[in-house]
């Protein structure tokens, strides 16, 4: 598998997503195989799927986990419902899950703070049968209001982030120029300046989008990058996205930020998973 020159990838600073990679192995594990791996930092989709406030022991669990481990968390995302699985966020959706999402804000927030983490991601939701749009869209404005002031209050900025249509059909925001118009709204409505948009190169790339033409217009109000490579979400070489070319475009663009390995291991262990990475271009500097 072709992979990153060791120049192209000392230009980026990466971590690890543990919600999608090092899952074979329990949660509280992973922070540690990532730095096995020679990873210094790590990013997570909100652990407790079933529970948007998980009582005190099982937070202080994890942050000394990742404490332990010595990596940093450089990402997190908001109360999200069932993902994986057939959720795509809650903040848009009328009744108990928007409740959910937020009584979530404040913990959420505050377990970032308590690790340095500065980018709280919010995903949308998933339009719901018989409730009109406009609706779920009153309401996720209130809510990502409610979150970007959270945000704020940890110096953390909030991602919004775009998905596909075909694996996400039900997500509205399938588009960049969608998910760059709720980030406008928000800092509009909130005048933080805080929201960011997540431009992760596979859900666009499944899109359809013109990859070089996203990044130029939009590198500038980009708050965190995630990668996979397509087809098939594996890891970077495994399929047909010269991801390497397209980081180093968003670098010309100015972007500095964190690019998440949000990918697939495929049928190995995931510590497999990085042989595209050269193992001195994994530590953050």
């Amino acid at each position: 598998m072709p992979g990153f020159s060791m120049d192209a990838a000392a230009e980026q600073r990466f971590n690890v997503n543990l919600s999608i990679l090092f899952t074979e192995l329990p949660l509280l594990e992973r922070p540690a195989a990532a730095a096995a791996a020679g990873f210094t930092a790590v990013e997570l989709w909100w652990p407790w799927v079933d529970s948007p406030t998980p009582g005190r022991t099982e937070l202080d669990a994890l942050k000394k986990a990742i404490e332990d481990a010595g990596v940093q968390l450089t990402g997190l995302n908001f109360y999200a419902g069932q993902l994986p699985g057939p959720d795509r966020g809650a903040l848009s959706i009328p009744g108990e899950e928007s409740e959910r999402f937020r009584a979530n804000i404040d913990v959420a927030a505050d377990f970032a703070q308590s690790l340095g983490c500065g980018a709280l991601n919010a995903l949308y939701g998933n339009r719901v049968e018989g409730v009109d749009p406009a609706v779920q869209d009153e309401l996720a404005l209130e809510n990502l209001v409610l979150a970007a002031r959270a945000a704020d209050r940890i110096g953390a900025v909030l991602l919004i982030e775009t998905l596909n249509k075909p694996e996400s059909p039900l997500y509205p925001l399938v588009t960049a120029p969608a998910g760059i118009a709720v980030v406008d709204k928000v800092n509009e409505v909130t005048g933080l300046g805080n929201a960011k948009f997540l431009m992760d190169l596979y859900h666009l790339s499944m899109n359809g989008e013109d990859l070089p033409s996203v990044i130029d217009r939009y590198a500038a109000r980009t708050g965190h990058v995630q990668i996979a490579d397509n087809p098939g979400r594996g890891a970077p070489g495994s399929g047909s996205l010269p991801l390497e070319e397209l980081l180093g475009r968003l670098r010309k663009q100015g972007y500095e930020g964190w690019v998440g390995l949000e990918y697939k291991p495929g049928d190995r262990p995931s510590a497999e998973a990085f042989e595209w990475l050269p193992a001195e271009a994994r530590a953050a500097r």
